[in-house]
């Protein structure tokens, strides 16, 4: 998902695309905000154009807005095909998850794509199996690391100009860290990232407790990938 393309000044994206400290505050993987930013793109019956647009909670979560967005507004045809990318910067919650699937299985036609920077309330049981829920439901759940984060800076942020290829480099060992939570997740093991926040000196802190079956079923080079073990 790379690209050298960035906008330019006649762009008609730039009024859709957030501004870089935007970006920055909602998708770093060590901030836990509460607000969820929602980046989305549609396309039609696989046509090389793209419709690209940003959101965030409102008095709904951001998902819930999308879906009334999308079916309010877009007219659908039982024979086009439509994939959406969804890049979150928090999983969808457990009541989330069932209105998404529930939206699925009322638009057979359309696909969904989730990218997501962090794992919202991870240790919660109805989160955990919301979004087992959506992957048997035919969604793809995947965590934003290196290429999503630079697909996303180019194609959905107001970034300064010549600084296209300045996106924030988070750490690594962060994105790993959720991309192994969310196997625990899949598999339906026990969670082994506590993540907390000292609200003394804003400093997110976390823990890694892993047990016998997170060894002998969590692929090694996921393991290994977090640089602490």
């Amino acid at each position: 998902m790379t690209t050298m393309r960035g906008p330019a000044a006649g762009d008609a994206t730039l009024r859709r695309r957030i501004e870089p400290w935007d970006f920055q505050d909602f998708f770093d993987p060590r901030d836990l905000r509460r607000e969820t930013c929602l980046l989305y793109e549609i396309n039609w019956g696989g046509r090389h154009s793209v419709w690209r647009h940003t959101g965030k909670n409102t008095s709904n979560h951001v998902e819930v807005n999308f879906i009334e967005k999308f079916t309010s507004e877009r007219y659908y045809s039982p024979s086009a095909r439509c994939s959406i990318i969804w890049f979150l910067s928090w999983s969808p919650c457990w009541e989330c998850s069932k209105a998404i699937i529930e939206f699925l299985h009322q638009h057979r036609n359309v696909t969904l794509f989730i990218y997501v920077a962090r794992l919202f309330h991870h240790t919660d049981l109805r989160n955990r199996q919301g979004i087992r829920d959506l992957i048997s439901s035919g969604v793809t759940i995947q965590i934003m690391t290196e290429p999503e984060y630079c697909y996303c800076w180019r194609y959905f942020v107001n970034y300064p100009p010549g600084s296209e290829v300045h996106w924030p480099r988070y750490p690594r060992q962060w994105m790993m860290l959720y991309v192994l939570e969310l196997q625990c997740i899949i598999l339906g093991l026990p969670s082994c990232v506590k993540i907390l926040r000292r609200h003394q000196n804003q400093l997110t802190i976390f823990t890694l407790d892993l047990q016998n079956c997170h060894y002998q079923m969590i692929p090694p080079h996921i393991l290994l990938a977090t640089g602490l073990i």
